[in-house]
């Protein structure tokens, strides 16, 4: 063994040999158990970060349960991540001075495509990077026909069943981006804006938008304020300053009697408050704002302008009227935002595709009550549960080129829309060819929703039950709401089965100081540089190495010297042990004396409470208990104690001093395997012959 440890001459080396051995290739295998997990697909045109990183928790599991004897499947899937990789190639068409508007749907898809083809194998390099032992020849993407045709299969039986509906209802709607998005897709941000008091009739209100007042239909109050009793159902006329109009004053318990003046206008079309109240009182809705960002022609003279202009504009013509009573400047509010570009978002009318959520959550809430699904840590279930009572209809259109298309179609002369999986020759309302497709198409996370079992469903019926349910979902706790929650509703519908049986949740990675990592900060990790420094174990090791099950991680350089330093030091260790197997026979003496006899037996009855100990850890879900354990008997006990007591019978030649601790040693290195792959294998291979991941625990 050389005399220092240097991870970026072996890793790429040893992973090769892995690949080219089908080390991690699964088949059905009714002699064993299987267990199963499903990679959280990363986006195929994306690059290895600390998130990904994360999913050493899988790796850790999969090569954990390989060595206990069960056939593992590590599914290995690569996501189109419709919205986001748009976005990402429009900003990259930009640069060339061009725009997705100077394209045709079809010209713009296949450029998007060919994109992400030239791109995809770098995230899949980064992967190899830290070790993890995916199944290669069972690659998935989003995207695959086999994929979609399970999609689509799903959304048609959805419709069958009455869990998706059209419907023209306000929804989240980014300019920016030109897309609608579900709720959860909003990132909800603290502002202070200007809170603007005007006259409005024979009322003073308080409104955030006076931009939005020519789509305004109705003054609504609590109907239990002394203040408007008397105005309840009657009409009141507002000068509009393009003319006047006449709107109706509701009484409504949604109306917080304190705010502002205790009225407030009505905009049904543009606020989603307004547009719960319109429902209840049946109030018209007026458009005046178009998915440009632009005010229409119902806003007069300020029709064209963006929002913001038009809001001073119509400030300053309200003072000038003699209409603005005051503006109090420091009012604290929030904003629902883009997650993708952070623009404030637009509540605009439209007509999309809706799933009908509380069936498919009121299943899943069964599944976490009868304990088909765990969730871990358990401090979770709480808050999963939580999710699936607060559920609103799921908004599943998007305005996109880059994703699944909807498989809907439209009768032009009965306006009515029809589901086909396959693209229909002729409309299946009239029965003739005057029909069109929607031009939408599906939100990435529909299609994610369906992940665990559209994958191996494609990989045939056999594969598909041996394997499904998968053992576990390991993901971040930050996606439990947007991904969890929806497959377990899609997944439960599509199989009736729960699509895993455990969920396993990790927290995020932040500084040093608990902040969390951003490029505008200049915090941020690079996982390949950390790598390049240091080697893989290093990294993988650092964030498992003391962070509570499903807590964040603080993250720094100096932890994963840290851990570099424990695996110099599990190298050292094994070099010792191997250099002192080398000495000349007639050198070699077995009997220990009787001092050394009770070490050795002192280090066999606590090795034996130590993999004890660490087989119940592993099983409990407890990786950073299992990792600090063997940490703490390879570095404290073996080396600082057994090794320095018995130091100099193994150096003179006592065999059985050195068989035990060789022993001893070589079982904690399949311990330390599924957190430190690459120096175990390393070390393992001058041993023995074969890999250490064939090995048994």
């Amino acid at each position: 063994m050389d005399s220092k440890y240097q991870p970026q001459l072996v890793e790429e080396k040893i992973y090769k040999e892995w690949e080219e051995k089908d080390f991690f290739k699964a088949s059905v295998n009714t002699k064993k158990e299987p267990f199963s997990i499903i990679l959280p697909p990363p986006n195929a045109n994306g690059s290895l970060h600390l998130g990904h990183a994360m999913f050493t928790y899988e790796d850790i599991m999969i090569r954990f349960n390989k060595m206990m004897g069960k056939e593992t499947l590590w599914l290995l899937g690569l996501d189109h991540a419709g919205t986001e990789t748009q976005f990402v190639f429009e900003k990259h068409l930009k640069k060339q001075g061009k725009s997705r508007y100077d394209y045709k749907r079809e010209d713009l898809y296949k450029m998007i495509w060919d994109y992400v083809a030239e791109n995809k194998n770098n995230i899949k390099n980064q992967l190899k990077r830290l070790g993890f032992a995916l199944d290669w020849s069972k690659e998935k993407f989003t995207m695959d026909p086999a994929i979609v045709k399970i999609v689509y299969k799903t959304f048609k039986d959805l419709f069958d069943q009455g869990l998706v509906y059209r419907a023209n209802k306000l929804i989240n709607y980014c300019t920016n981006c030109g897309t609608s998005f579900s709720d959860l897709e909003v990132v909800y941000v603290e502002r202070t804006d200007s809170l603007y008091y005007m006259k409005y009739g024979p009322f003073t209100l308080a409104t955030t938008r006076p931009e939005t007042k020519f789509g305004d239909t109705a003054v609504a109050v609590h109907p239990d304020d002394k203040r408007y009793k008397k105005w309840i159902g009657k009409e009141i006329e507002v000068d509009g300053l393009i003319g006047k109009f006449k709107v109706i004053v509701v009484g409504d318990r949604a109306v917080d009697p304190k705010f502002g003046t205790g009225a407030v206008k009505v905009t049904p079309a543009h606020d989603f408050n307004d547009y719960e109240i319109a429902k209840r009182h049946n109030l018209p809705m007026k458009q005046v704002i178009g998915f440009d960002g632009k005010l229409n022609e119902l806003a007069g003279k300020y029709q064209g302008l963006r929002i913001f202009s038009a809001r001073q504009q119509v400030v300053a013509d309200l003072q000038a009227k003699g209409h603005m009573v005051k503006i109090k400047e420091d009012y604290v509010h929030r904003v629902g935002t883009c997650y993708r570009c952070r623009k404030v978002l637009e509540p605009l009318p439209k007509e999309q595709w809706f799933i009908k959520v509380k069936p498919l959550a009121d299943k899943s809430k069964e599944l976490i009550e009868k304990k088909e699904t765990e969730v871990l840590p358990k401090r979770f279930k709480k808050r999963l549960t939580a999710i699936l009572d607060n559920f609103i209809d799921w908004n599943i259109s998007r305005q996109v080129v880059w994703g699944i298309r909807i498989p809907a179609y439209r009768c032009k002369s009965k306006n009515s829309w029809f589901i086909s999986e396959e693209s229909p020759k002729k409309c299946q309302i009239c029965d003739g060819a005057d029909f069109e497709q929607d031009e939408d198409t599906f939100d990435t996370w529909f299609s994610s929703a369906q992940w665990p079992f559209a994958t191996l469903m494609t990989e045939g019926q056999e594969t598909f039950d041996y394997f499904y349910p998968t053992s576990v979902m390991e993901t971040g706790h930050d996606i439990l709401r947007a991904w969890v929650a929806r497959m377990m509703m899609i997944g439960y519908f599509s199989t009736k089965k729960t699509p895993f049986k455990t969920v396993f949740l990790h927290g995020m990675v932040h500084d040093p100081k608990g902040q969390k990592m951003s490029k505008s900060k200049g915090n941020v990790i690079d996982p390949i540089l950390m790598i390049d420094k240091y080697g893989a174990d290093a990294l993988r090791a650092a964030l498992i190495f003391g962070t509570k099950e499903g807590g964040d991680v603080a993250l720094s350089e100096q932890k994963v010297i840290g851990m570099r330093n424990f695996v110099n030091k599990i190298w050292n260790v094994g070099r010792f042990i191997k250099m002192n197997s080398q000495v000349k026979s007639q050198k070699s003496k077995v009997k220990s004396e009787s001092k050394n006899s009770e070490v050795l037996q002192e280090l066999e009855e606590e090795f034996k409470k130590e993999k004890k100990q660490y087989i119940k850890y592993m099983n409990s879900y407890q990786f950073s208990k299992a990792l600090g354990l063997v940490y703490e008997f390879i570095w404290h006990r073996f080396a600082d104690y057994y090794i320095e007591q018995l130091k100099d019978e193994v150096i003179n030649g006592n065999i059985e001093a050195l068989g035990d601790l060789k022993e001893v040693y070589l079982e904690n290195l399949k311990m330390l395997h599924p957190f430190t792959p690459f120096v175990t294998e390393k070390i393992w291979k001058v041993f023995n012959k074969e890999s250490i991941f064939q090995e048994q625990l």
